[in-house]
């Protein structure tokens, strides 16, 4: 639609786009130097695009919410100050809107456009004027530039590039809790990475995925942990634990035991719940948007689990909707500049393996070709009863992988220990495992015991 009033969009047009502004960096600096707020149809959505355009101008970043309040309160003249913030609860419902994508085309074309009438009528000011085609020439190019993206790429030859590449930021790595997945990640997994846990229903996914965040938040890293199956009480119950060591039934009778070790934290935490398969990965992006624009840090983020995530892609088969969700995951990592930690289901057979191997993984390969770190986790009955598991790399962009690490992993207090099969730790551990059969064994023969104590005392 060719006009040359944004009016004629609608005023929910409008909102959107300043939402657009303020949550979307790439977008403000695309549309920067074209970015006219004269061309909004009233006081208040002009003042809130100018205010845009002077915080990014001054800091290269979008304006947050908080500013806006500083702002606001400078304001004179109390009709025009209402105006703008019944505005900017307008915006601000609008963060998560699901067009949004469109409306920053729309807003960049129409924006383009205005650029280029701008130069087309000066140009013919011009000719009849001077008649000078070079600055013609320039004008005219000058709009048709107007509004790319200015971001090239990493350019290779620079002293900057090379000074990068070599600097401690090109991998900003959030750290785990276990210094042998450090060493073979290189110190963990670094903004734009995607790290997956393997394991069957049951086997403790979900507390190793707590325990990572928990880790994390120990180090001063503030944690976004997602769940799609387990409430958010429940998921913070599960955090207390890895906390404070206290078995998961008994947390209520130590909430003040809880209060200290929780105060100890240096990092931050929030839990959200989405019902299975009502979620997507735009709607995880929608959240982390909001929660930037709230001036929430974030540093990691926790999904648990990617596999019950809703694919926005329409595939017709499960394994093509699972690598559209995973890739659109990583994508997610990317786009915020943190490391993902998420969980894979495993097939039923896997149940019964020492070790799950990729082929394991249950209906989609792409998992293990989109994501840069992935381990599994197996654990037979034999495995729960005396706190033991075994860790196995599948695969690892950072390192050597296909290697086997023995584990103590407690799902009553969240404790999950990896150790090197040579440590102290790693022998003790693998001592259980050796010796799992005798522990089965055992518990067979005191329930044995038990049943017949009891035929002699019921006879």
């Amino acid at each position: 639609m060719a006009t040359n009033r944004l009016s004629d969009y609608g005023h929910m047009f409008q909102v959107k786009s300043i939402s657009c502004l303020m949550i979307k960096p790439d977008f403000m600096e695309q549309v920067f130097d074209i970015l006219d707020e004269s061309l909004y149809d009233n006081d208040a959505l002009k003042w809130i695009v100018k205010q845009c355009k002077e915080y990014f101008n001054e800091y290269k970043k979008p304006i947050t919410l908080d500013v806006f309040k500083v702002k606001t309160s400078e304001v004179q003249g109390d009709i025009l100050k209402t105006t703008i913030i019944e505005t900017l609860k307008e915006v601000y419902r609008y963060l998560d809107a699901p067009d949004l994508d469109y409306i920053e085309n729309m807003a960049l074309d129409f924006f383009k456009n205005q650029m280029l009438k701008n130069a087309i009528v000066e140009s013919v000011e011009i000719l009849e004027s001077s008649g000078d085609f070079d600055a013609i020439k320039t004008i005219i190019d000058n709009a048709m530039r107007a509004g790319a993206e200015r971001n090239v790429g990493h350019e290779y030859a620079e002293e900057v590039a090379i000074e990068q590449r070599y600097s401690e930021m090109a991998r900003n790595t959030v750290e785990t809790p276990w210094s042998v997945i450090n060493e073979l990640t290189q110190g963990g997994l670094a903004s734009g990475e995607l790290g997956v846990i393997v394991a069957p229903a049951g086997i403790g996914k979900t507390w190793v995925l707590c325990a990572l965040g928990g880790g994390a938040m120990k180090k001063g890293v503030n944690v976004v942990h997602y769940s799609l199956e387990l409430n958010e009480a429940y998921i913070g119950l599960r955090y207390d634990s890895v906390f404070t060591g206290i078995s998961n039934q008994n947390l209520k009778y130590h909430m003040d035991d809880v209060k200290v070790g929780i105060e100890k934290i240096e990092g931050e935490l929030v839990v959200k719940y989405f019902p299975t398969k009502t979620a997507s990965v735009n709607t995880l992006s929608a959240h982390l948007q909001k929660l930037k624009m709230m001036s929430k840090p974030f540093d990691m983020v926790v999904v648990d689990y990617a596999d019950i995530l809703r694919d926005t892609g329409n595939a017709r088969e499960v394994r093509h909707a699972l690598g559209n969700i995973y890739e659109d995951l990583r994508g997610l990592a990317g786009e915020f500049e943190i490391p993902i930690w998420t969980a894979s289901q495993a097939n039923r057979s896997a149940l019964d393996e020492d070790v799950i191997e990729a082929q394991k993984i249950a209906e989609s390969y792409q998992k293990i070709m989109t994501a840069d770190f992935v381990v599994s986790l197996s654990r037979k009955v034999e495995d729960k009863i005396g706190n033991t598991g075994r860790f196995h790399i599948i695969k690892n962009r950072f390192g050597p992988d296909g290697l086997t690490f023995p584990a103590m992993v407690n799902t009553n207090t969240g404790a999950v220990e990896i150790y090197e099969a040579t440590s102290v730790g790693g022998k003790e551990q693998q001592k259980k495992i050796d010796n799992r059969d005798n522990l089965m064994k055992k518990m067979l023969a005191n329930k044995y015991e038990d049943m017949m104590n009891e035929e002699d005392t019921t006879s």
